[in-house]
């Protein structure tokens, strides 16, 4: 018997002991293609900026590294937001890679548009980008073009600057909740 047979849910491994129980749904079932794009952990960034002297924010977890010459990175935003309007028209943004200690960070940069950053520390920097403190890294970046798709916003950004703190651990973001990284550095093998 071969190892890789096609069953009635598809390919599966017969020779790994474990057969998943498929339950297929539709792609139009919101709620479940919510949890299952949960199912993937992501890093949880604030993008920010300073509009008429004050901090401007937002928090996100689609975040991707996209091309190192010239260096970019892109983030989606909802097409419903009501604060990416606002940030795209500022000459610079300030993205914060947020650290495992910020979870109500990034609940207040979720929260109303107001009171965002009663509770949080901000630095901004002479470009006019907010960053973070507590932050694993903090980029300063300038929006380079806009893609729509679908319900959000893929906005491309050029890094003009960076700063990393080596060894800080990210807040992670994975089936609805923030979680922390295994502190083992060791090597997974490949």
């Amino acid at each position: 018997m071969p190892i890789n047979e096609y069953g009635p849910h598809g390919l599966r491994n017969s020779g790994s002991g474990f057969e998943p129980q498929l339950t297929p749904v539709a792609t139009t079932d919101a709620q479940a293609l919510r949890e299952a794009f949960g199912r993937f952990p992501s890093g949880v960034i604030a993008v920010c900026g300073m509009l008429d002297d004050r901090p401007l924010g937002m928090a996100v977890s689609s975040f991707t590294s996209v091309s190192l010459a010239p260096p970019l990175v892109s983030v989606c935003m909802q097409t419903s937001s009501r604060t990416w309007p606002k940030l795209r028209q500022l000459p610079r943004l300030g993205l914060s890679v947020l650290g495992e200690e910020q979870g109500a960070v990034c609940r207040a940069l979720a929260g109303a548009e107001e009171h965002r950053f009663a509770e949080v520390h901000w630095e901004t920097t002479g470009e006019g980008a907010v960053v973070l403190p507590g932050a694993v890294t903090w980029y300063t970046c300038t929006l380079r073009a806009e893609l729509p798709a679908g319900d959000h916003t893929i906005a491309l950004l050029e890094i003009d600057r960076l700063w990393t703190l080596p060894s800080a651990e990210p807040l992670v973001f994975h089936g609805s909740r923030f979680r922390r990284l295994d502190g083992d550095r060791s090597t997974v093998p490949a």
